[in-house]
């Protein structure tokens, strides 16, 4: 007979295979007990039955069938897949035990040591040991094998039977013999794996034959599971025969583990399949935000570059309006997006590390940097149309005030022109006397005076339109028609002055009456005629001015001019006492005046009318000069209140940058609690939200007063309002970087005191750069540089010195850790390799193998095999998309799983 216990110990070294270690109660001598020895007959016959039929043929009695050793050997051929040695084909006795002898040696050569069961016991037909060496290679071939959680043959398949039952009622199965009688524990076994065979519900406990029957007939029908025991054999047996019901319920363990690889394979699959899907759903979102933010870009800044010139300056603080409205409006919640983008492409890519995927590449135009790129652009474009628009509204205030001016002066020179052509081409000297003659002479030579004295004004008129021009004044059109209108007829009033005065000169000779105090009248009244008509106009010329500076200018000119009224008070009061003079000698020579100065047409009275407006005109002078003083101590406050605010954010923002830098840094406690506090830490900062819609607020009062500097603070809003969305966009990444280490510890396993070593070895090697001229350089920029990150590595324990071994497994760890070679590698960059140095993850190797189990062991898989195996929508996943197989053995239909699968872990392209 077969030594059970010593089968059992063989070792699995040198070929050896380790057997099931038997039950310690087995006696040997019950194997001959008639009801067991008929279960045992029944089912060995049926179980050899079983293999021989694939070779077309079987058994009728097993201890005569085998006894010439020819279906032994075939037999064991069947069931090992082996060729055995040539039998031999007499029928003498010797010929039989050399056959048997054949088989017995290759049942030894696999691990079996025989004991007690020779050639001529199985030749003679000894139903016993033949019975023995069919239960031998049952174990070896059938039972062996069978290991669940490292237990011994017959306990896992004990254990099997166990977990697959579980949940039924009434079966509770414990051993290979009572536990099977109702036949209850045989149709729960089919129930398990095929539902759709077994009413299990209708089955009773207390019809033990008809439960026996209904499995039996299943298993042989649908499952290829010859029926090997009759349901009276069991019923009627007080304990089933052990071995009889450990070779049944094997063949079902065998039946079914094909399926339950097929579905441990879809699991696997299902969960390499659902990662995939998540991550290129979070590609797609990834993409539409991207494109949704470039295009408001794209849109945003043609408007922003709009160098329409518009031609009042009302007109521009509308267009000012409308910017302060997209700034406070529109733009804000772009900020926002473009912060959510760089989160959920970093928590994409963080996935994709931890699930063994690729680096997620965005379409080109999509990357973070193409979207910072055209975010600085549309910074740039705004600071460019903010700028503009506050030198348009300085360009339009000043064109308006110049149009004015001009106006002002043309009407007050062609109210001055008006009728001198006239009076210049009069013939009147043809028919005077001498003294009128003389008088005209005189005359014409005062207009001289007075149309020198107005040269000043006709070149100020044409300065000015010049200056419109050069501004690109709207209207400019219409000044250059009235300045050459004027200059055209200022040409024309030389020119008859000269034509005059050749006239009047030619008929002096007989003219010498002069009337010296009227000549002198006249020539000291033109100039100071035309002084207060500058002076009237002075005190009515309009200004704008930008600060205390140029108003208190303005006012010391004033000043200066009021200090100038006595003389000329003197002077007007002088030539008030030549008129007085005449009159006084008219009266004292009799003369009867015509009433009029013949040289001249200012008469006292208009200097006089002309001298009180202008003193009307100084007190109203110093009114406007003093509201435009208050105005500008007005805007001085402003500034003052803007500086104050300013200067207070500013420092706030510079203050928390910093604390955030030290705060990355320097971690402590869990990564949970270091997440709420920079949780709390970020709620804190968004409180102050309110100071910055102040500081706005005051901002908005100081572009309302046209107020263009600041000398009280550096800062300006555009600067802080960079600054503070900076603050916002920093102390978010820092939370999303820690909340990628949690994610990454999570996925990988890694405990908390071992990503404080990393960090404190992390953090320490960050701080020191190099040594320079100035001595150690302290940089804490939260990446460490190539020697940095090769320190860090020798202080972790890792082999890569200064040798040309070191130096290329250093390469090596570079490239995974620094793809791109920027030559600096980031904290998680430095985590990821860390974790993926302890950690195992799926590999496309291990899917392949997944998809060959579901595919048959075919190199292709087919669409219908997919949709019985794998869940309806990841299914058609993959049948989207496998590319056709291709290899000589495809058939119609195949699908190459292998390119998928690597497909999957950035080995190829799917």
């Amino acid at each position: 007979m077969v030594d059970y216990h010593a089968a059992n110990n063989q070792s699995s070294t040198g070929g050896v295979q380790t057997y099931m270690e038997q039950e310690n109660d087995w006696d040997r001598d019950l194997l001959l007990d008639p009801a067991w020895e008929k279960q045992q007959r029944k089912t060995f016959t049926a179980w050899c039955n079983s293999h021989l039929r694939k070779a077309g043929t079987q058994i009728d009695n097993i201890e005569e069938d085998f006894r010439d050793g020819l279906k032994l050997m075939l037999l064991l051929e069947v069931i090992s897949g082996e060729r055995l040695p040539k039998p031999e084909r007499g029928k003498m006795r010797v010929h039989k035990i050399n056959n048997v002898n054949k088989a017995l040696d290759f049942i030894a050569s696999k691990g079996v040591k025989l004991v007690s069961i020779g050639a001529e016991e199985i030749v003679d037909g000894n139903a016993k040991m033949t019975l023995g060496m069919i239960w031998t290679i049952i174990l070896r071939f059938a039972i062996q094998d069978i290991s669940v959680e490292e237990t011994s043959a017959k306990e896992g398949l004990l254990l099997w039977c166990q977990r697959k039952t579980a949940p039924y009622k009434n079966v509770n199965v414990q051993n290979f013999h009572i536990s099977w009688k109702d036949g209850l524990a045989f149709n729960a076994l089919i129930h398990r794996h095929r539902p759709d065979l077994i009413d299990y519900d209708s089955l009773r406990k207390d019809d033990p034959v008809t439960n026996l029957n209904n499995a039996f007939e299943v298993a042989e029908k649908h499952l290829d599971i010859p029926k090997m025991l009759d349901a009276e054999d069991i019923v009627n047996t007080a304990r089933p025969d052990e071995k009889a019901i450990m070779t049944y319920v094997s063949s079902f363990y065998h039946a079914f583990s094909g399926a339950q690889k097929a579905e441990t394979a879809a699991n696997r699959i299902c969960k390499v399949l659902a990662v995939n899907q998540e991550n290129e759903q979070m590609m797609e979102d990834y993409e539409k935000l991207a494109s949704d933010l470039l295009e408001w870009i794209r849109r945003t800044i043609p408007w922003l570059e709009n160098r329409t010139q518009e031609k009042t300056v009302n007109d521009m603080q509308a267009k000012q309006e409308d910017f302060r409205d997209y700034r406070c409006v529109h733009k804000p919640p772009k900020v926002q997006e473009k912060c959510q983008l760089e989160i959920s492409f970093n928590t994409l890519q963080t996935k994709l590390r931890l699930s063994s995927r690729p680096a997620f590449m965005p379409s080109e135009g999509r990357m973070v940097s193409d979207i910072n790129g055209a975010w600085h652009t549309l910074e740039g474009a705004e600071k460019g149309y903010e700028e503009w628009i506050l030198s348009e509204i300085r360009r339009l205030e000043r064109l308006e005030h110049l149009a004015e001016k001009f106006h002002q002066k043309a009407a007050i020179h062609e109210s001055w022109t008006d009728g001198k052509e006239a009076m210049l081409t009069q013939k009147d000297y043809e028919t005077s006397t001498l003294s009128e003659v003389k008088a005209l002479l005189k005359k014409h030579e005062a207009f001289e005076s007075d149309l020198a004295a107005h040269q000043d004004r006709v070149e100020q008129i044409a300065a000015i339109a010049q200056e419109l021009n050069e501004l690109d004044y709207y209207d400019s059109a219409s000044v250059n028609t009235r300045c050459q209108k004027i200059c055209d007829q200022w040409d024309v009033l030389g020119a008859l002055t000269q034509s005059r005065k050749e006239s009047l000169e030619r008929t002096e000779k007989q003219l010498e009456s002069i009337d010296e105090l009227y000549l002198e009248y006249a020539k000291r009244a033109a100039p100071f005629n035309n002084w207060m008509e500058g002076a009237m106009e002075d005190l009515q010329d309009m200004f704008i001015v930008h600060n205390i500076e140029e108003i208190q200018g303005l006012i010391t000119a004033h000043e200066q001019f009021k200090s100038t009224l006595p003389e000329a008070n003197k002077e007007r009061e002088a030539i008030q006492a030549i008129q007085a003079e005449v009159q006084k000698i008219a009266q004292s020579n009799g003369i009867k005046l015509s009433g009029a100065n013949p040289y001249t047409t200012i008469t006292p009275e208009s200097i006089d009318n002309k001298w009180e407006k202008a003193m009307q005109m100084v007190p109203q002078r110093d009114s406007a000069l003093q509201e435009e003083l208050n105005k500008q101590n007005s805007n001085d406050t402003l500034r003052a209140k803007f500086a104050t605010q300013a200067n207070a954010v500013g420092a706030y923002i510079q203050a928390k940058m910093e604390e955030i830098g030290r705060i990355s840094i320097e971690m402590n406690g869990t990564l949970e609690d270091q997440l709420t506090s920079l949780k709390d830490y970020q709620d804190t900062i968004i409180s102050y939200q309110p100071e910055i819609n102040t500081l706005e607020g005051d901002h908005q009062l100081i572009q309302e007063a046209l107020i263009f500097d600041n000398q009280y603070t550096s800062y300006t809003m555009e600067h802080l309002r960079v600054g503070w969305e900076q603050l916002l966009t920093t102390i978010a990444r820092t939370i999303n970087e820690v909340e990628n280490q949690i994610l990454t510890r999570d996925a990988k396993g890694i405990s908390q005191e071992q990503l404080f070593e990393y960090r404190a070895s992390f953090n320490h090697f960050d701080k020191t750069l190099q040594e320079g001229g100035r001595g150690t350089r302290r940089d804490h920029s939260g990446a460490l540089q190539a020697e940095e990150f090769k320190a860090c590595l020798i202080s972790l324990g890792y082999d890569v010195e200064n040798d040309k071994q070191g130096d290329t497994e250093f390469a090596r760890i570079m490239s995974i850790v620094d793809p791109n070679g920027s030559g600096a590698v980031t904290f998680q960059a430095f985590i990821d390799y860390m974790s993926r140095e302890t950690t195992d993850t799926d590999t496309a190797d291990q899917v392949i193998a997944s998809f060959k189990i579901l595919a048959a062991d075919k190199n292709f898989i087919t669409a219908d095999e997919l949709r019985r195996e794998l869940p309806p929508d990841q299914a058609e996943y993959c049948i989207a998309r496998m590319a056709p197989y291709t290899g000589p053995d495809a058939a119609p239909g195949a699908l190459d799983y292998m390119s998928f699968s690597t497909a999957l872990y950035g080995e190829s392209d799917l």
